[in-house]
């Protein structure tokens, strides 16, 4: 599998289709397709981490759960992430270390601000290449 996600095209909002060989790319390749929208990930160090450990019902609300996170942390620390390092994952479970820099949201090029993770379209599918989620934010 070469490339991890997708950009699409969707109504007043922006989605991507994130891939991954296991579940664990999976999540980490959706996180990082939700700042690749936000900014060149290649201008962001991963001098900076941070733990994060969620809970959710299911999979796919685990997901939600996740990349909405992410976004809070964002918003309240100024921290873009570009690496993950999924420590632990079940069906109701995540456990990642996120690796990233502080910026100073005044000073920094950021291409567009994302609101939330929607449940729009979200499904976590499993085929032969491995797993690929569609997820639409809300921007």
């Amino acid at each position: 599998m070469e490339k991890g996600f997708n950009v699409l095209d969707h109504t007043a909002d922006i989605g991507i289709v994130a891939y991954g060989t296991n579940i664990e790319t999976l999540f980490s390749n959706a996180a990082i397709g939700l700042f690749s929208l936000m900014t060149d990930l290649d201008t962001i160090k991963d001098v900076d981490q941070k733990l994060i450990e969620l809970t959710a019902e299911d999979p796919e609300i685990l997901l939600v759960e996740w990349l909405n996170e992410l976004i809070y942390i964002f918003e309240v620390n100024h921290i873009v992430f570009k690496r993950f390092e999924i420590e632990e994952l079940t069906e109701k479970r995540i456990k990642a270390r996120c690796y990233g820099q502080h910026i100073n949201p005044k000073h920094s090029t950021l291409e567009r601000e994302i609101k939330a993770a929607t449940y729009h379209m979200l499904r976590i599918s499993k085929g032969d290449d491995g797993y690929q989620v569609t997820v639409i934010f809300d921007i």
